[in-house]
């Protein structure tokens, strides 16, 4: 019988200095309030890409496109669940990282913690560009490199503060794309019903749902297409549980982040892009040309349709930015806790900020912002591409994370338990053949660059794989000769 990794790594165990993130034995401080970590939970499953990125799926399905973002959000309620399952157990800055390392070995830890860190140092400089070129419209005087630099270190020093200037930030943020998202959903539904004076009946409906083709207007393999287009929207939603081992009551919020992600894939997913294909004809060039939302905001007549949408998107990029340093920073920290990066990451100040963890990560998001100026079709292109299905990959670790660390649990600590993975283990197998199944179809996706995408993240997982188990290798050697050496 295999035997299984312990809750708790015992104090002589070579290589892993301890477990990482709980405040008071980490350096980290409970710094995050309750209703820092309810915003925080509820912004991060809206992320730019929402705004942005729904446009190219919809005219790609067709009002299909609800069915891919209800599969994608189904996978990612259960990925949350089995994650919301294993934190609420033992809450920590690493997270899915640190569970990885304890289930599945150190090798899991260390690839999963590199390639997660890798993707937000990158996603720091596409949402940097994204946010300056905004900015750089509305004040053309300062160039975009300018407005990228600005807001990169402007939140920089945020994080530097402390993580409650962190949460304070992100509350507000957050509270802005939730109002902004909510009074969409509203006034839209009330056009689509006809209540809302001003609007041309003929255009907006129901009946948009089954014109123009169909439901499906480019068939039933449209569905998959659009499940590549729309996936990488919903990353951010695992970083409530890394933020809640700096929380007053880590258990009880993950726990409430966990079983509120349901509503929150529900309402503002699903519910903005229907009233979204219910305004306007799927096929509607405006979609395309000006975005979905600023489209559906100007088929309502409203003034400034395109300032609102954009004000509403930089908020959501700063958000991003916000919370792409902070992930980046914390999971730098859990490596170095356990040893799989420099010492100094794990250090924190008298505040419990990890400061060398935040200006390193910093600093790769600046280089990534150099690349994207002076080599965006090459360099910049290659990172971006080699970090796209780390969320495919992330997710699928989780699953089996959580099939092996349901039985340490149950055999170590069953009232920790607080959480439980639905239907286990039927749901967390059917859910990793699903991730599997998306990895395999973007290999033969020509058409959106996903072949291209699975092909260079493969790539670096492998590098960082290879990187991971001769570490172990190393580390397990080094075991070995101290052993030997005898005592006195």
């Amino acid at each position: 019988m295999t035997s299984q990794p312990t809750l708790t790594r015992p104090e002589n165990d070579p290589g892993r200095p301890g477990d990482p993130g709980a405040p008071g034995d980490s350096g980290l401080q409970a710094g995050l309030k309750n209703r820092h970590l309810s915003m925080i939970a509820i912004g991060g499953v809206i992320g730019a890409g929402l705004f942005v990125g729904s446009s190219s799926g919809i005219a790609t399905a067709g009002p299909g496109i609800l069915l891919s973002y209800a599969l994608v959000g189904t996978l990612v309620v259960l990925v949350m669940r089995m994650l919301g399952e294993m934190s609420a157990a033992n809450p920590t800055s690493g997270s899915f990282s640190a569970h990885a390392d304890r289930a599945l070995g150190p090798w899991a830890g260390f690839t999963i913690g590199w390639l997660y860190w890798f993707f937000w140092v990158v996603v720091l400089a596409v949402e940097a560009t994204a946010g300056a070129a905004i900015l750089e419209g509305w004040i053309p005087a300062v160039p975009q490199w300018g407005w990228a630099l600005i807001v990169m270190v402007v939140l920089t020093a945020t994080n530097l503060v402390s993580v409650g200037s962190y949460g304070e930030f992100e509350f507000w943020f957050a509270g802005i794309k939730v109002v902004a998202i909510g009074a969409f959903i509203v006034i839209g539904g009330l056009a689509v019903f006809g209540v809302l004076p001003g609007v041309d009946s003929d255009q907006a409906g129901l009946a948009n749902l089954t014109g123009h083709g169909g439901f499906l207007p480019n068939g039933a393999g449209a569905i998959l297409t659009g499940i590549l287009l729309v996936v990488f929207s919903f990353m951010g939603s695992e970083i409530a549980t890394l933020a809640a081992g700096e929380s007053e009551d880590p258990q009880r919020a993950v726990t409430k982040a966990t079983n509120s992600i349901i509503w929150r894939i529900g309402v503002f997913y699903l519910g903005s892009i229907l009233v979204v294909v219910c305004l306007l004809p799927w096929d509607s060039k405006s979609i395309t040309e000006d975005g979905s939302y600023v489209a559906a905001l100007d088929s309502l007549g409203i003034a400034h349709a395109g300032q609102i949408m954009n004000f509403i998107v930089l908020t959501s990029v700063l958000s991003c930015l916000n919370s792409g340093l902070y992930t980046a920073s914390r999971m730098a920290f859990s490596l170095g806790r356990r040893g799989d990066a420099p010492k100094a990451f794990a250090r924190t100040t008298g505040r419990g900020v990890p400061r060398t963890a935040i200006l390193v990560s910093v600093v790769f998001g600046f280089v990534a912002v150099f690349f994207n100026y002076k080599f965006p079709d090459s360099v910049f292109l290659f990172l971006v591409n080699s970090s796209g299905a780390v969320a495919l990959f992330v997710w699928l670790v989780i699953c089996f994370s959580q099939l092996r660390m349901r039985k340490i649990i149950q055999a170590e600590a069953p009232e920790k338990l607080v959480v439980r993975m639905w239907l286990y283990p039927y749901l967390t197998w059917a859910s990793a053949a699903l991730i599997v199944f998306v990895l395999g179809y973007m290999l033969t996706d020509t058409e959106h660059d996903g072949r291209t995408t699975m092909l260079l993240s493969l790539l670096v997982a492998a590098i960082v794989l290879v990187i991971a188990v001769v570490k172990q290798r190393v580390a397990g050697r080094h075991a070995e000769d101290r052993d030997e050496i005898p005592a006195g």
